[in-house]
């Protein structure tokens, strides 16, 4: 595709945005963030081959992925849901083989959930498909010099990503 096609408007989709006035304030850069990536979040998610987990389920296999064994009580905090959620998304979780329970080996009254090798795999295999659509899309949307942009701006996001 040509750097001149890719400004043009596809008829599915929206005209681009113009660029935001060199005086625009954060207030105006957040909302403008905000429709910007809120829609690309959204196709991310809306991509689910059949049997796929839910937005809850696969968030906490990547919090047992990221951040190793937990028990439901810790999930539920870090998850921000009550412990009764967190049991029944752990329990659906353990059903598909996806977590394995343990006594925990300092007190054999708590439960440790961890990411099961079954768990890992399909976890790895969402992102990947997520991964290589997105990555289509840039190579097929994005000219060289624009994807030059897109990485200068991904510490800037990540820097606000952990302020939020």
């Amino acid at each position: 595709m040509s750097a001149s096609s890719r400004t043009q408007t596809h008829p599915d989709q929206a005209d681009p945005a113009p660029a935001p006035p060199a005086d625009a304030g954060p207030a105006r850069l957040a909302a403008d963030l905000r429709a910007a990536l809120g829609p690309l979040v959204r196709r991310l998610r809306q991509f689910r081959p059949d049997g796929e987990l839910t937005l809850s389920q696969t968030s906490v296999l990547v919090r047992l992925d990221r951040e190793g064994p937990a028990t439901s009580s810790e999930l539920a905090a870090g998850e921000g849901v009550r412990p009764q959620s967190m049991c029944t998304i752990v329990n659906v979780l353990h059903e598909r083989g996806l977590v394995a329970r343990e006594s925990d080996p300092d007190d054999g009254r708590r439960i440790v959930v961890s990411l099961s090798a079954t768990g890992l795999a399909g976890l790895h295999g969402a992102r990947q498909e997520k991964a290589r659509r997105l990555t289509r899309a840039i190579a097929d949307e994005l000219s060289p010099e624009e994807q030059v942009t897109l990485a200068a701006a991904l510490p800037l996001l990540e820097r606000i990503t952990r302020r939020v």
